[in-house]
């Protein structure tokens, strides 16, 4: 467990050193939405690009990814009945469905898949799902949740292609996919700039507990708790009966159990403050389910492995 405790305290430093810049005002409030855009629009599809670029496909499309699937629907249709119940607004749901089913597979899951699985390809499979799925979904629905007016079908349909995200995310995927090789003059600029989105985004989480209401009390304690209970809880028992049904062997079954039981990702909150919906909820949700994700992933290795 030496390489799962060793991710969790090396996010905790950068989260801490992105408050002491908003402590000593380097990052104040217009420092910090600047710092979140550079993260949105430049590094993250830089990243993203680069990452899946590499990934084997055998490795994206396999039986763990139908397990994955299976635990990410679980949570979506838990959020979406309570959201509904609240009469949230379209917007807040989406971020709420992030919360609960969006996994932190890169910074965090990449060194976990190498300490405890063994195997960094294992993460391959929910990166597909999100980048290429749930989140250019997901920035699609936002995108016409904050227009000023209704958007013709037409550009609803094509909205996703206008996406920095989205666009190098399938970039990356149909690169895989032909096998082609990309020039070194191509990847290098890019894994530069890609490699300052992991970073950026810790240090404007950090900044932003320093500069908003701390953690629990800016968001109400049910809505957190479900949000968190449902990401790592009910996502990863989902994944595990999905696999069994599926029958995936013990190996596999730790794996899609640990990886869905990853905490919320940092690029919610990137997202939900882009959009300006429920931005607190998930910044709180990556707080507590990143403390959470310790005991939990640390219960399911004793159990499984």
């Amino acid at each position: 467990m030496t390489g799962v405790l060793s991710g969790f305290l090396t996010i905790a430093v950068v989260v801490a050193l992105g408050m002491v810049l908003a402590r000593g005002r380097v990052l104040d409030e217009p420092g910090l939405r600047t710092l979140q855009s550079v993260a949105f629009f430049l590094a993250s599809p830089a990243l993203l690009f680069t990452v899946l670029q590499d990934s084997e496909v055998s490795d994206l499309f396999s039986g763990n990814l139908l397990a994955i699937v299976g635990g990410v629907l679980a949570t979506l249709v838990g959020t979406l009945a309570v959201c509904r119940v609240q009469g949230r607004d379209t917007g807040s749901t989406v971020v709420a469905a992030m919360c609960s089913s969006y996994c932190n597979a890169g910074n965090l899951g990449i060194p976990i898949a190498f300490y405890v699985l063994g195997d960094t390809a294992l993460v391959a499979p929910v990166l597909l799902l999100q980048l290429v799925v749930l989140q250019p979904l997901a920035l699609t629905i936002l995108d016409v949740t904050v227009s000023p007016e209704p958007l013709p079908l037409a550009n609803v349909l094509t909205r996703p292609l206008r996406n920095p995200i989205t666009i190098a995310s399938l970039a990356g995927v149909v690169v895989a996919l032909l096998e082609v090789d990309v020039p070194d003059l191509v990847v290098d600029p890019l894994e530069l700039v890609g490699g300052l989105a992991v970073p950026a985004m810790l240090l404007a989480y950090g900044a932003s507990l320093w500069l908003g209401p701390l953690p629990g009390r800016g968001v109400a304690l049910p809505d957190l708790g479900v949000a968190v209970g449902l990401k790592l809880l009910v996502q990863p028992l989902a994944a595990y009966a999905v696999g069994r049904a599926l029958g995936l062997g013990p190996d596999a079954l730790l794996a899609i159990t640990v990886i869905s039981a990853l905490p919320t990702a940092q690029n919610v909150y990137v997202i939900a403050t882009r959009y300006g919906r429920a931005e607190l909820l998930a910044r709180d949700a990556i707080f507590v389910s990143t403390l959470g994700c310790v005991p939990v992933v640390t219960v399911i290795v004793a159990l499984l492995a």
